[in-house]
């Protein structure tokens, strides 16, 4: 008989059941090739009396492995390790080093090296981001109420249970009628598809639409997140300069005649990081160039609701007569990131193509936030949260410029951006921006290097200053904090 009560160790005061415990044991002894296919056990009674065990504790382990599958029953003759497994013969342990558990696949697979980039996340402290909305003036009270009269009316199997695919609704009649007057859109429910934030919905579109080898343009300084989904589809990334008016059009006109481009990703409103916005005579050549060429507009339009000179140019999409464009948006800039609501507008043929490809990765949203949403637009809290947003980023931008002005005249240089929650500033080139961004950590300060916005090949020594997360006084000891940092240096 094998030598039981010292091959099983079991703890009479742990939270696991003694049985749990036996029955895990005799399992792993079964897997490690100890105990063979087709060898007795001993009697219940038997090993019950050989652990100091209850005899039903042995019973109740024995059934559970039964129940698994590592044990059968013979009547009249005993219990035996199952004979259908597999001939497991024990190994010695490698005298070479393991890999650290849980790291390392045991098979092959392709990884992406152009999703490779750090994660972004709201700092906490005193902070110069990438542009975030202040969290502490969204309507959260409001859109708790909303959220929880979602459950008192109605079918509740109705509200709990599988929804529409494209979003719910509510959100998307409302969400209709918002981008209709606002934007001067031409839409209806079925126009738009609910997403996760426009990341999501910029991923749909791009793995509808590219294919391998296809040519997409942007600016050749853009948002990583498109690129990334660019790339992760098989497309070729081509770009086109920047400047203080946005897209070079007459550039991309260029890159059309001399090969078929498919796709062109722009963010017209606010472009970014520099915050330019695309001139109006760009925009209608870039429309007229998309029908005469034939490839897809992915117009960005990530921040359309801050707008600070109250004429905000409409979005390339109310000008789209022949469907060539494909309108990206979201909540999460206008809210907060926590709030993972976004959208596309785009024809209803192309809306209902990525309604299936979204429903074989995410069968649906969130659609009690959905409907609190929708709820919020209906009642007109959510203009109301717009109206108080845009006066109160106004004013921190205006804060925020003066005192950089005042504070730092010599270090950097910047426009008060039109729109948006960013300043773009290019520092002095004797300023290293990493050893800046070091220092000012050290000093509670967060300030990005700016590395991620430099093209290919070049160092634009610039970064995003965000200013609309941060109330005037932290504004204030931010650029203090800043101007410390670059005396230092």
């Amino acid at each position: 008989m094998l030598p039981y009560k010292s091959l099983i160790h079991l703890d009479k005061a742990a939270s696991q059941p003694v049985y749990g415990q036996l029955s895990e044991q005799l399992g792993q002894l079964i897997r490690l090739g100890t105990l063979p296919a087709g060898q007795r056990l001993p009697g219940t009674r038997q090993l019950a009396d050989l652990l100091d065990l209850h005899r039903q504790t042995v019973v109740a382990a024995y059934d559970d492995l039964l129940g698994q599958g590592w044990l059968e029953s013979r009547p009249g003759s005993g219990t035996y390790v199952a004979t259908h497994l597999p001939d497991i013969r024990p190994q010695v342990l490698s005298t070479q080093t393991a890999p650290v558990e849980g790291r390392e696949t045991g098979f092959h697979f392709n990884r992406s090296p152009e999703l490779v980039r750090p994660v972004l996340h709201s700092p906490s402290g005193l902070r110069f981001d990438d542009g975030f909305p202040d969290a502490r003036l969204a309507p959260l009270d409001e859109l708790g109420r909303a959220y929880r009269s979602y459950f008192k009316w109605g079918n509740p199997q109705a509200h709990v249970g599988y929804g529409d695919v494209k979003g719910h609704p509510l959100l998307r009649e409302e969400l209709s009628k918002h981008l209709n007057e606002t934007r001067g859109l031409r839409t209806t429910p079925d126009n738009l598809l609910i997403t996760r934030g426009s990341i999501m919905g910029m991923y749909l579109s791009a793995q509808v639409l590219l294919r391998p080898g296809d040519a997409v343009v942007t600016g050749e300084t853009t948002w990583a997140g498109a690129t990334m989904n660019i790339r992760k589809a098989g497309a070729t990334l081509l770009t086109v300069p920047v400047d203080q008016h946005g897209m070079d059009v007459d550039a991309l006109a260029h890159l059309c005649e001399k090969q078929a481009i498919r796709m062109v990703y722009v963010t017209p409103h606010h472009h970014y990081p520099t915050t330019v916005t695309l001139r109006a005579d760009r925009r209608v050549r870039l429309l007229q160039l998309a029908e005469q060429y034939g490839f897809a507009v992915l117009e960005d339009d990530y921040d359309y609701d801050y707008h600070y000179l109250s004429r905000p140019i409409l979005p390339l999409a109310s000008a789209d007569h022949r469907g060539m464009v494909i309108y990206v948006g979201s909540l999460t800039k206008s809210v907060a990131p926590a709030f993972r609501v976004g959208y596309v507008v785009a024809p209803t043929e192309l809306i209902d193509e990525l309604a299936r490809f979204r429903r074989i990765i995410d069968r649906q949203g969130d659609a009690v936030l959905e409907y609190a949403i929708g709820q919020l637009f209906k009642t007109g809290e959510m203009k109301r949260h717009f109206r108080k947003s845009l006066r109160t980023y106004h004013a921190r931008r205006d804060f925020v410029c003066d005192i950089l002005r005042a504070e730092l005249p010599q270090a950097m240089q910047f426009q008060n951006p039109d729109g948006g929650m960013a300043v773009w500033a290019t520092f002095d080139s004797a300023i290293k921006m990493a050893d800046l961004s070091d220092r000012a950590a050290r000093a509670g300060l967060y300030i990005s290097p700016g590395l991620v916005h430099n093209p290919a090949g070049r160092s634009l020594n610039s970064t995003r200053l965000g200013f609309a997360s941060s109330t005037e006084t932290e504004l204030e000891q931010a650029v203090a904090v800043l101007k410390r940092g670059i005396s230092s240096m």
